[in-house]
């Protein structure tokens, strides 16, 4: 009997040394994995936080230079013209040079809207798009239009910072290579998703090198730091148009 209990003795001792053993080491792979999963999230804070920052930056440096383009080629245009009308004035145009003033005046007050740092740090994706919309009327670049479909709902500041710079890289694309006339743009707020659509009537093409050229790696990644799908399609002589679903 004594054999028989100093035996169950050792196996019952081996048996928690075991247990214990195998809890340490469950309890170290555990802690080593959340430890893990702890420094990929902050990586993942740390590169999204990057990306914001340069993102603000390729924001700013768009507006400085759509700044640059229209105090030389159209403000810059119109105070030529003032100056000509007021070495000229009379009674008969002196309403000619009031309304020249008055729409430099306009494109300054505008232009301020644009220059504005705190517009650019916290964006309001819906009036950015419509300042874009109405700069491209206003000088002519191309007929565009802003469509707003559902109730409008708060955005992620952060989110509408990279949804716009992707908007604003199909923007930029259209107009310099599309030879587009046309751009609509459609914001359709649902009840737990935001669906943009823009499109173009431009030249297109197929070619899947101009794809990954107009920069779509650039803007899939950014689409994916935020959680949004996007689809992109275009056709030769057709256009093209980009698709964007973000979870509200």
């Amino acid at each position: 009997m004594q054999e028989n209990g100093k035996f169950v003795l050792v196996i019952s001792t081996i048996l928690i040394l075991i247990i214990v053993i195998s809890l340490i080491i469950l309890f170290t792979v555990f802690q080593k994995k959340k430890n893990f999963l702890v420094e990929k999230q902050l990586e993942e804070k740390k590169r999204f936080e990057r990306e914001i920052a340069e993102t603000q930056i390729e924001i700013r440096e768009e507006t400085l230079r759509n700044i640059s383009w229209e105090l030389h080629d159209n403000i810059g245009q119109l105070l030529t013209l003032a100056k000509i009308q007021l070495q000229n004035t009379s009674k008969e145009n002196i309403q000619e040079v009031s309304e020249t003033i008055a729409k430099g005046l306009k494109e300054v007050r505008a232009l301020s809207k644009l220059i504005n740092p705190e517009a650019i740090k916290n964006i309001d994706l819906q009036e950015a798009l419509q300042l874009e919309i109405d700069r491209f009327n206003r000088l002519n670049f191309i007929k565009s239009d802003l469509k707003i479909v559902g109730n409008q709902q708060k955005i992620d500041e952060k989110s509408s910072i990279i949804i716009f710079r992707i908007l604003q890289e199909f923007f930029s694309n259209t107009i310099k290579h599309a030879k587009a006339s046309e751009l609509n743009v459609l914001l359709d707020y649902q009840e737990t998703m935001l669906q943009i659509s823009v499109s173009d009537n431009g030249i297109g093409f197929s070619s899947d090198e101009k794809v990954e050229g107009i920069g779509l790696s650039n803007i899939k990644n950014r689409a994916k730091l935020i959680g949004a799908n996007i689809q992109f399609h275009s056709e030769e002589n057709i256009g093209t148009s980009l698709k964007i679903e973000y979870k509200l």
